[in-house]
């Protein structure tokens, strides 16, 4: 005698009857089902069977994997991303839909997107809710969230810092680049995503201590070797190069090295 249970593929789907076998089952476990197109995931709504069941039941193969559900998701998020990207030229809307995310039960699906204005998506929401039977929810997202929705690889090689580690973005200001005396060019120090690199701020603090601490382009100090003027500076290596007073010659210098003139009055008076 057949087991049989009843199960959708799609959260707002078709109710199926399958046989289950002897594979014990509950509501709202996955199993895998030998359908005519192949096998398939689908979730276990009902052990009640019909009054009338079908002559021909679906046979349950197994109890679906963690796999086999996720690669289900997968593929359903790029079925309902790619159905989102067609009506919305359909319909003419300005916007850029990014990815699609299904919640834990696959019962509402998230849509993300960009748009430089505001748009009136209401009638998009209630055509995809009809074509992919859930319920749909749209949500307007910022440049870097772009980035880290879709991933990709930074200028250093390695996969985005958003997509990789980070849990929020940090203010980034041009005057973080100005303050590691990087060169002020766009292309240079702006992510995938157009906006500034999120790794401006990583040592932000420690760039403006030690920036400090460095005297400035054309000041005078006093060296080992006598007066000098600043003529450039190592962040990095914590130096300064400079160019002595009366031979003109070029030195670099650690910056703990420079005298100060409290020091140097203090050498003073040891000698005397």
């Amino acid at each position: 005698m057949a087991n049989i249970i009843g199960v959708k593929f799609r959260s707002r789907g078709k109710l199926v009857h399958c046989d289950s076998g002897e594979i014990a089952l509950q509501v709202t476990d996955y199993v895998v089902v030998d359908t005519e197109h192949g096998p398939d995931v689908a979730k276990v709504v009902t052990l009640e069977a019909p009054s009338q069941p079908d002559e021909q039941l679906t046979r349950v193969v197994r109890r679906a994997e963690a796999e086999d559900i996720e690669k289900v998701w997968r593929n359903l998020e790029v079925e309902a991303l790619s159905k989102c990207q067609e009506m919305v030229a359909q319909l003419g809307l300005k916007m850029k839909p990014l990815a699609a995310r299904y919640d834990s039960q696959v019962e509402r699906l998230t849509i993300f997107f960009r748009a430089e204005e505001r748009v009136d998506f209401r009638e998009l929401v209630r055509k995809l809710s009809h074509a992919l039977e859930t319920r749909v929810e749209l949500r307007q997202v910022k440049a870097r969230d772009e980035g880290k929705l879709l991933g990709s690889i930074g200028k250093c090689g390695y996969p985005l810092c958003c997509q990789n580690f980070l849990t929020s973005f940090a203010s980034v200001s041009i005057k973080m680049a100005k303050e590691q005396s990087l060169v002020l060019n766009p292309m240079k120090i702006s992510g995938i995503c157009g906006r500034l690199l999120c790794c401006l701020a990583y040592e932000s603090k420690d760039y403006a201590a030690i920036k400090a601490k460095m005297p400035q382009l054309k000041q005078e100090v006093l060296t080992p070797w006598g007066k000098a003027r600043v003529i450039g500076a190592n962040l990095l290596k914590e130096t300064v190069t400079v160019q002595l007073l009366d031979s003109e010659a070029i030195k670099e210098i650690a910056l703990d090295e420079l005298i100060h003139p409290e020091e140097k009055s203090s050498k003073e008076a040891d000698r005397t």
